[in-house]
C-alpha cells in the first residue's frame, strides 16, 4: 500500500527527472491537424511506449491505424482486483500563431511556477501525469489494481481512429472504470472535479458567388459579395439575447431546476477577476444566465474562423468568388450532435439568398457526457484529491468537449471520471499555453492516491 509520505518523497527525490520528461516530451511537435508533422506525431507515441516501458508495463505497443497510431500498455496483477483504463492524448493543437507567443511554443520554459509549451496542459502535461503516477507505484511495492492505458495521437481532430479501435478491442480494453486527466480545475486554492462535458457540432460553411474574383468598382453593388453574405448569415444566428435562432436547436436541451442552478452557483468564481484575466469590460452571453451557468449548463453557437477575399499586404478592391466560415456548437445533455448539425445544415441552406451557393461539411462531433457521482471510483477521487490538495473537490460542469467519452459509455459501458489538473488560465489552444509545476506534481501523488482508494473500495 502507497502512503502520502511515500508518494512526497519520491516525487522530491525524482522532481526535477519527472520534468526533464516532461520536457522532452513537449519538444515534439506532434500537431496531428496538419501532415508536416506526421513524423513527430509518430515520434511521440514511440516517446510514450518507451516511458510506459521504462515505468515497468506490459504489454506495451503502439497500435497502427488508418490516422495516427494509439499507444497501448497495461499492468494486470489479478484478475480479480478492479481495473482501471486511463485514457488521454499525446496529440496537440497547433501553435499558430507563432509570433504571439512569448517563447517557442515547442522549447519549453518554466516562467512564474508554469511550464510554457504547446500541449504542457492539453493533454500531455496531464497524461504524463499518470505514466509518472504508475512509475511511482511500480517503485513502492507495485500497483494495487490492474491498469491499462490507451493513449491516442488524433484527440485535437475528433478520435475518429479511436471510435473504431474500441469497437475492434472491447476484450483489450474490458475494465471497471475510464479515467481521464484532460479538463480544469476551479483553482490550486480550490479543487474540483468536473462531472460533465458538454457535445460538440464541428462545422465549415462555404458560401460561393461569382465564378471568379471581380473588381469590386465594376461589379460592387451588383453582384452578391460572398464575404457580405455569410456576415449577414452568421449574424442572424443569434438574437439579440443571444438565442441560437436555428429551428429545433433547443428542443432537446436539458433543463436545470432553480435549485440545481443554486447549487452550482456555490462554486467560488469571481466576475471582476474573470473580467480583469481576460482584459475585458463586459461578458456577454445568453440572457437570463450568469457566466458559470453559460459556459456549464447552456448550449452556445461560435465562430472560429472566418476567411475570403485579399487579406494581403496593402489593398487590393477585389470582390471575392468565396468565402468561409469555421462555427462549433458546444452541446449540453440529451442534445445530438448528428440532429444538431442536421438541423443547422438545413437552417442555412433555407436561409441562404439565390444569388450564391451554400456548402456545410460537417468535421466532427461528439454527445454531452454526465459523470455520476454515486460511484466507488468518483468516491477514490475525491478521496484522493481531498488527501492531497487539503480540500475536498467541488463538482463542475465544463464547458469543453471530450467526444470520445460519451462512445466509452456506448461502446465499453464504461463511466469516466475526470480528473483534470489544469486551470482555465492555461490557455490551452492559446498562444503561451502552460500548465503548473505544481499541478503537474500534486497531479503525479494524487493519481497514485485514487489507484489506492479505487482498490481498496473495490474490495469491499
Amino acid at each position: 500500500m502507497i502512503t502520502k509520505e511515500e508518494t512526497g518523497k519520491y516525487l522530491q527525490e525524482n522532481k526535477q527527472r519527472f520534468l526533464d520528461e516532461l520536457f522532452d516530451l513537449l519538444r515534439i511537435p506532434s500537431v496531428s491537424a496538419d501532415p508536416k508533422f506526421k513524423g513527430d506525431v509518430k515520434k511521440a507515441a514511440e516517446f510514450m511506449k518507451a516511458k510506459f516501458e521504462e515505468a515497468g508495463a506490459d504489454n506495451v505497443e503502439v497500435c497502427e491505424t488508418a490516422g495516427h497510431p494509439i499507444v497501448y500498455a497495461d499492468k494486470i496483477i489479478d484478475p480479480e482486483l478492479p481495473t482501471v483504463l486511463v485514457y488521454g492524448h499525446y496529440d496537440v493543437q497547433p501553435a499558430d500563431p507563432y509570433e504571439l507567443w512569448d517563447s517557442e511554443p515547442f522549447n519549453p520554459v518554466i516562467k512564474d511556477g508554469k511550464i510554457v509549451a504547446r500541449g504542457s496542459a492539453d493533454d500531455k502535461g496531464q497524461v504524463y501525469i499518470h505514466v509518472k503516477a504508475f512509475e511511482m507505484m511500480m517503485k513502492n511495492g507495485g500497483v494495487p489494481c490492474n491498469v491499462k492505458f490507451m493513449i491516442e495521437g488524433e484527440e485535437e481532430v475528433g478520435s475518429e481512429n479511436l471510435e473504431i479501435f474500441i469497437a475492434e478491442n472491447k476484450e483489450k480494453l474490458k475494465s471497471d472504470v475510464i479515467v481521464i486527466s484532460d479538463t480544469s480545475m476551479i483553482a490550486n486554492e480550490h479543487p474540483s472535479m468536473a462531472v460533465s462535458l458538454k457535445g460538440i457540432s464541428y462545422l465549415e460553411i462555404e458560401v460561393t458567388g461569382p465564378n471568379r474574383d471581380l473588381h469590386s468598382g465594376v461589379y460592387g453593388g451588383a453582384v452578391a459579395n460572398p464575404i457580405n453574405v455569410l456576415c449577414r448569415m452568421i449574424t442572424s444566428l443569434q438574437d439579440e439575447n443571444r438565442k441560437v435562432t436555428v429551428p429545433g436547436f433547443y428542443d432537446q436541451v436539458l433543463e436545470l431546476t432553480q435549485a440545481e442552478r443554486d447549487e452550482m452557483n456555490k462554486a467560488p468564481f469571481n466576475l471582476e477577476n474573470y473580467k480583469k484575466d481576460l482584459a475585458i469590460e463586459d461578458v456577454e452571453g445568453e440572457a437570463s444566465y450568469n457566466t458559470l451557468e453559460r459556459m456549464g449548463i447552456r448550449p452556445t453557437l461560435d465562430v472560429n474562423g472566418i476567411w475570403g477575399g485579399y487579406i494581403g499586404e496593402g489593398a487590393k478592391t477585389v470582390l471575392p468568388s468565396k468565402a468561409s466560415a469555421k462555427i462549433s456548437m458546444r452541446l449540453v445533455p440529451n442534445q445530438n450532435h448528428r440532429e444538431i448539425t442536421k438541423l443547422f445544415q438545413n437552417h442555412l441552406e433555407s436561409i441562404a439568398p439565390k444569388s450564391v451557393k451554400v456548402k456545410v461539411k460537417p468535421h466532427h462531433g461528439g454527445m454531452p457526457y454526465v459523470t455520476p457521482t454515486d460511484t466507488d471510483s468518483y468516491k477514490a477521487a475525491e478521496k484522493a484529491f481531498e488527501k492531497v490538495w487539503g480540500k475536498k473537490p467541488i463538482p463542475t460542469r465544463e464547458g469543453g468537449s471530450i467526444p470520445i467519452v460519451s462512445l466509452f459509455k456506448d461502446i465499453l459501458g464504461l463511466d469516466s471520471i475526470l480528473m483534470g489538473f489544469g486551470l482555465n488560465s492555461d490557455a490551452i489552444h492559446s498562444p503561451n499555453e502552460s500548465f503548473g509545476v505544481e499541478n503537474y506534481l500534486k497531479g503525479i501523488e494524487t493519481v497514485a492516491l485514487f489507484h489506492q482508494y479505487f482498490a481498496e473500495l473495490g474490495k469491499k
